[in-house]
């Protein structure tokens, strides 16, 4: 099957029928709290009435089913080659938030066969129909499983902390991903959240210094979402393995959650990002995979 092919299968998934809202999770570095954040804004969105799914995208890692207290029996790799449905490979954590484990992720992908491509834009078109809104829980980092999301993506929440490398290394990521022969900086909005700040308005001043930065060097437009403030609740519920949204709904932490997510759905906010869909956001991925690997033949 050659790449022209594949391509009309591709569209050929596209349906008119209402289509999830797509937000991909990143940080520059590992233990800022980037899953934490993924796994509370699910829950918050969940109390505002939308029906939520996380895509767990951290390969090798655990965090979201650590969060949820629970092992899934099946995962993303399962339905790419296995032949499970959409519906077998979710498992539903609090607050009946869904939750799909990556597996190996999307080693592979570029050699799909006619038929998995088919089955698989099938199955992620009947995501679109279970979920408003999923949340895709990147890597950390700049590795090359990350870039892929990050490049299919038309929203991505940038998580960073105020310490400097935290800073250094979410620049770090954007400059790499500026650089990234697929990105499209006019159809991607780049949002950050600044996480365990210390004074109110420390979060303000961490997006102002690498804003400026971004501004400067990339071009990258970036808006600022809000803040999280350091929480001693917050560690405790991650030490029960529990979302403090849900453990502590009053702690000050969940409160800002709850403000980020209400940003995040607000009307004109909303009616500002087009909603993909996650077989178009899928189908970003495969497209960008086959034309890398023609680029190099």
């Amino acid at each position: 099957m050659d790449q022209a092919e594949q391509l009309r299968i591709i569209k050929a998934g596209k349906v008119s029928r209402p289509l999830a809202r797509v937000m991909t999770v990143t940080s520059g570095k590992g233990g800022v709290g980037k899953s934490n954040t993924a796994i509370n804004l699910a829950v918050q969105f969940r109390k505002l009435g939308k029906r939520v799914v996380i895509l767990d995208a951290d390969f090798g890692m655990a965090n979201i089913e650590i969060m949820f207290g629970t092992v899934p029996k099946y995962n993303l790799s399962d339905l790419i080659y296995q032949g499970k449905n959409i519906k077998e490979i979710i498992t539903w954590g609090p607050m009946d938030v869904g939750f799909i484990s990556g597996g190996s992720g999307i080693t592979g992908m570029s050699n799909l066969s006619r038929d998995n491509l088919s089955y698989i834009i099938q199955n992620l078109t009947e995501l679109d129909s279970i979920a408003d809104i999923i949340i895709v829980d990147t890597g950390a980092g700049i590795a090359d499983a990350v870039l892929e999301f990050l490049v299919a993506s038309g929203e991505i929440l940038l998580v960073t902390t105020p310490e400097p490398t935290s800073i250094t290394d979410a620049y770090s990521l954007l400059k790499t991903l500026y650089r990234h022969p697929r990105f499209n900086e006019e159809e991607t909005k780049v949002k950050l959240i600044a996480n365990r700040v210390e004074k109110a308005d420390g979060g303000e001043a961490l997006f102002n210094k690498l804003n400026a930065v971004v501004t400067r060097y990339l071009k990258i437009p970036m808006t600022y979402l809000g803040s999280v403030p350091q929480d001693v609740q917050l560690t405790k519920a991650v030490m029960q393995q529990s979302p403090v949204s849900l453990q502590n709904p009053n702690a000050k932490a969940s409160q800002a959650y709850e403000k980020i997510a209400g940003r995040l759905l607000d009307r004109e906010e909303t009616e500002r990002q087009p909603k993909r869909g996650m077989a178009a956001f899928f189908s970003n991925i495969v497209l960008g995979r086959k034309a890398d690997f023609f680029g190099r033949q």
